[in-house]
């Protein structure tokens, strides 16, 4: 899998003005929960096709940017929690064991 490390402000910018889309993974690397859920999306990672940003947020470093996430897309913080986001849209969010790519793969046909 292809992580692409979210941590900055200016990466959200360009998400949110992109007409692409990705998808954000919000990672707390102290909850059991949310390792099961990136060890499942991992697993499955062939699923994805490989044009797709597949963003990694880590809570603990970075909870700023889950609060602008709340901010921008008016999706409540949870963890693990996923979002598929085209633009200024959030097209689909999930959080603790509904964090499934089998879910998410639909948005990228």
């Amino acid at each position: 899998m292809n992580w692409i490390d979210l941590n900055s402000p200016t990466q959200l910018d360009a998400i949110w003005e992109a007409s692409e889309i990705v998808v954000i993974f919000k990672h707390s690397t102290r909850c059991p929960v949310s390792g099961m859920a990136k060890r499942s999306l991992e697993f499955e990672s062939d699923r994805i096709p490989n044009h797709i940003p597949f963003y990694y947020l880590d809570l603990l470093q970075h909870r700023d940017l889950s609060n602008k996430i709340t901010e921008r897309w008016q999706v409540a913080h949870e963890s693990p929690q996923i979002l598929v986001i085209q633009g200024n849209q959030c097209l689909y969010h999930a959080s603790h064991d509904r964090v499934d790519m089998l879910t998410i793969t639909p948005f990228f046909s």
